[in-house]
């Protein structure tokens, strides 16, 4: 692995870009974001890729399919997956999301969010303690898009995510795409949502487009990063410093070049922004070194 830390602006590995990041030399990317999903097949191909990739670039491993706001038992087996290939990859992180995807009478290809509520506090907060008590480690949490309110929200989205963070103790990924779209579809202020993240636990962000589909945007990640989301993280790193920040595109990938061409005006950004650092994130500062990392693999997991 190229570094001890994740530092700077990175990409999300494609897998129509593998071959060519691991051809060319003169690819000096500082880390890839890994869609973990897509590598989970025991041994093969793609398990052989990722492991070259993992041996020139740092990596970071995020997920889709944990579910972490369901109401179904964390599935543990997805989670030993995950756990074998990061330790097999040497990625420094994983995050996933402050959702759930559905129940034992349906699921949804998608990141539906929660209730904004002191109950969908604590039901998401025990299970990502059940997870990092697995995995050993602490995790990232993101924020999703979202299209509607809840009538039964009792928080703002801002709140419930700083009141997840502190009871579950875990790290947050800012998706500030994820936050503008969502001020756009509910009419509410990104700002205040901003300012109620606690950016001691932001170890992470997310940039991407978005499709604007004329009466709502959609989290769609298959255009460049709008202005407006580039100058709300601006912003945000001018005031906190410069925080890993990567881009993601899904759909309608582009070029290696054209992705990189993205990157790089998230790597100036940061490289304009002021050094704090307590962002220069070693791999280590996810480990639970306390006794939350003795022996609980299987508490908490009824």
């Amino acid at each position: 692995m190229a570094s001890s830390a994740i530092r700077g602006a990175g990409i999300g590995l494609r897998i129509p870009h593998v071959q060519q990041l691991l051809a060319d030399d003169s690819f000096e990317l500082p880390w890839l974001e890994v869609l973990v999903d897509n590598w989970l097949v025991d041994g093969g191909l793609n398990q052989h890729l990722l492991k070259a990739v993992s041996e020139r670039f740092a990596l970071v491993f995020h997920s889709v399919g944990l579910s972490l706001g369901g109401p179904n038992p964390l599935d543990l087996e997805y989670l030993r997956r995950i756990k074998a290939l990061k330790k097999q990859c040497g990625a420094h992180w994983y995050s996933e999301h402050a959702s759930f995807s559905g129940n034992d009478d349906f699921k949804v290809a998608d990141l539906l969010p929660l209730p904004y509520t002191q109950e969908a506090v604590m039901h998401i907060s025990q299970r990502i303690k059940q997870t990092q008590d697995f995995l050993g480690e602490r995790i990232l949490l993101e924020n999703v898009s979202t299209y509607m309110s809840c009538r039964h929200n009792e928080l703002s989205e801002g709140e419930f995510i700083a009141a997840i963070a502190k009871e579950a103790d875990c790290y947050l990924l800012l998706d500030i795409n994820n936050a503008f779209v969502t001020s756009v579809n509910l009419n509410q202020s990104m700002q205040s949502f901003m300012d109620s993240i606690p950016v001691e636990r932001v170890k992470q962000i997310h940039l991407a487009g978005f499709h604007d589909k004329g009466d709502y945007l959609l989290d769609a990640h298959n255009h460049p990063v709008a202005p407006s989301v580039w100058e709300a993280f601006r912003t945000y790193t001018q005031q906190h410093g410069a925080i890993p920040s990567m881009i993601e595109w899904d759909s309608e990938i582009p070029t290696l070049e054209r992705l990189l061409q993205e990157r790089q005006i998230a790597a100036d950004i940061l490289d304009a922004a002021p050094t704090i650092t307590a962002h220069d994130v070693e791999s280590s500062n996810t480990t639970i070194t306390d006794e939350h990392a003795n022996g609980k693999e299987n508490e908490r997991c009824a």
